[in-house]
């Protein structure tokens, strides 16, 4: 119960965040969602044809699978495809992440009359994993989250100024959740629609007909403009019934489809139910799930006594959380945007939560590093690379998880510095996350220059786990034309140097493919597995990591020569 959020906490831990969110940002193994290859192949695809509309795409089913404001802004970032990198993607969705943080700040600090609470609400956002993971890679939930959010903080912020407002609000309303539809999909005009009314409806205290009088036409209005703002897109495409299929039909009506027996028992049973929803909405704040489940039950003791900007955050939560239970298909993801009302909860009883959410978090990260540290000692230690390379951490990767482990232990041990140490606890872990995949940001996870060349404007296939995932091996070899194969023939060198000309295989750490004599290796390297069968986990859990974990991706040159097309669809399509 004690308050140990002071500034000097404050400006450590927000330090500690931007070089959290800036570090890695360019990483291929950065937390993310898989549909960040798919839209990048569609960027690439418009890029190409030198048109923002229609958008391009080589994937059936997957042209119009997302509204354009997204694949404009990766066409933008990136200069038309000319600067090809995660980072020139992925920046701009950096930006309105710090932008919905600085906002969050701005709101709780006006409405709680205190700094530190506005400063403690943006970390606590900011330390949810669901927003370090989708905050960042090239996704629809950053610029999505923060446009649908900015009209609910403005109302906190300005009070009744905004709840008042005949022109200025609604306009800033209806832009936002407009530019929010064109980022990820109009369905989402239902929830912003039904918590604004919400909103107005608390401000006239629960009177219907103080909200039918003075506030219905607006939030009626409002809906209808950002809608308008929608529907630029079926204007200016020149393929609007395209669009209503595959976009209207097929990405959003197909969500009311029932997923296994029928309606309603997957909405009580299954990996889609509300039960399920409940519980990944709260698994989005990651370490920090038992400290939001105790500010839950602080909030639910003090029901009868809470303020207005509380019960309006509670509001927006059970809106989003009410339209989202509709839908066959559920899921945490959906529920992005309630997250800072979350997080500006646990801010405003920070001062009195007790110490076992904490606690539990601070175990969390402590058992997450020391399977970091158990697992890149193992690799760092053992030969399992032989002539291929090694596995080398700098020594300041060593240092940056001694200090972890040391504070998260401080944490544990004095109450005083508990909750500041478990919530800068989170950012640590992220980071020490991203410096134990550093070994293939390097030399060892990359071809060589000399590779690249090689392969320059030539043919190459390339194995396929998931759809769009050469763009993954276009950062890799920028200039082969790729095609891919099914991953699970990698392993299958025989069959793959006598189908194609030139092919990436992957072989066993330590183990040279034997090809044919007129195959010539170009080039290699490591690369880690997705998929693993329960002796191969069992036997990493013995120690055996590296042989388990990773492979080695050669680059092959073969005789065979291919004069007809390729037959059969490819694997990344």
């Amino acid at each position: 119960m004690r308050s140990t959020f002071s500034y000097r906490s404050a400006i450590f831990i927000l330090l500690l965040g931007i070089l959290t969110y800036l570090y890695g940002l360019d990483s291929r193994f950065a937390p993310k969602n898989g549909d960040e290859y798919p839209y990048m192949h569609i960027v690439r695809m418009t890029a190409t044809a030198g048109s923002w509309l229609p958008l391009q795409s080589e994937m059936d089913g997957i042209k119009n699978t997302k509204p354009p404001l997204l694949f404009w802004q990766g066409i933008a970032s990136s200069g038309w495809g000319s600067q090809w990198t995660l980072s020139a993607l992925r920046w701009p969705s950096l930006i309105y992440t710090a932008l919905t943080a600085f906002f969050l700040f701005l709101a709780v600090r006006r409405f709680s009359g205190k700094t530190q609470t506005g400063l403690l609400a943006s970390l606590v956002w900011l330390s949810f994993f669901a927003t370090y993971r989708y905050g960042r890679p090239f996704l629809t939930d950053p610029p999505e989250v923060f446009w649908l959010t900015l009209p609910f903080m403005a109302l906190l912020y300005w009070g009744r100024a905004a709840f008042e407002s005949k022109l200025l609000f609604p306009l800033l309303a209806a832009s936002c959740f407009g530019l929010a539809l064109l980022s990820k999909s109009f369905a989402y005009i239902v929830p912003a629609s039904f918590a604004l009314g919400l909103y107005y409806w608390r401000w006239r205290a629960w009177s219907i007909s103080k909200f039918l009088i003075h506030d219905a036409l607006k939030v009626i209005l409002i809906a209808l403009l950002a809608l308008g703002v929608f529907s630029l897109w079926f204007l200016l495409d020149p393929f609007p019934e395209a669009v209503w299929k595959e976009f209207v039909l097929g990405e959003n009506a197909g969500k009311f489809e029932a997923r296994s027996a029928n309606y309603l028992l997957d909405l009580i049973r299954g990996g889609d139910s509300i039960w399920m929803l409940l519980l990944t909405t709260l698994a989005n704040a990651g370490l920090l799930i038992f400290v939001l489940l105790s500010t839950l039950w602080q909030c639910w003791r003090r029901r009868r006594f809470l303020s207005l900007e509380e019960s309006l955050l509670f509001l927006l939560i059970a809106a989003f959380l009410v339209v989202f239970s509709l839908p066959s298909q559920r899921s945490g993801r959906y529920l992005l945007p309630v997250m800072p009302a979350f997080a500006a909860l646990i801010a405003l009883y920070w001062d009195r939560l007790p110490l076992w959410g904490f606690r539990i978090a601070l175990i969390l990260q402590l058992i997450i590093l020391s399977a970091l540290i158990w697992v890149g000692g193992h690799l760092q230690a053992s030969h399992f690379l032989s002539d291929t390379g090694s596995w080398v951490y700098p020594i300041w990767h060593w240092a940056l998880v001694l200090l972890s482990m040391a504070l998260i232990l401080i944490g544990l041990l004095w109450s005083n510095f508990c909750k500041t140490l478990a919530l800068a606890g989170c950012f640590f872990c992220y980071c020490v996350l991203t410096s134990s995949l550093s070994p293939l940001e390097g030399a060892l996870g990359r071809f060589d220059l000399a590779t690249i060349q090689a392969v320059e404007g030539k043919e190459v296939w390339i194995p396929c786990d998931y759809r769009a995932k050469d763009e993954e091996y276009r950062l890799l070899l920028p200039s082969a034309h790729l095609h891919g194969y099914l991953a699970k023939d990698a392993g299958n060198i025989d069959h793959l140097i006598n189908t194609y000309p030139l092919v990436a295989v992957q072989s066993p750490l330590g183990v040279t493919p034997q090809i044919c004599e007129s195959c010539k290796i170009l080039g290699g390297r490591m690369e880690m597995r997705a998929r693993h069968t329960d002796e191969e986990v069992k036997a990493m859990l013995m120690g055996d990591i590296g042989e388990h974990l990773f492979v080695y991706e050669y680059l092959i040159a073969t005789p065979i020569k291919m004069t007809e097309p390729q037959s059969g669809k490819d694997a990344c399509r």
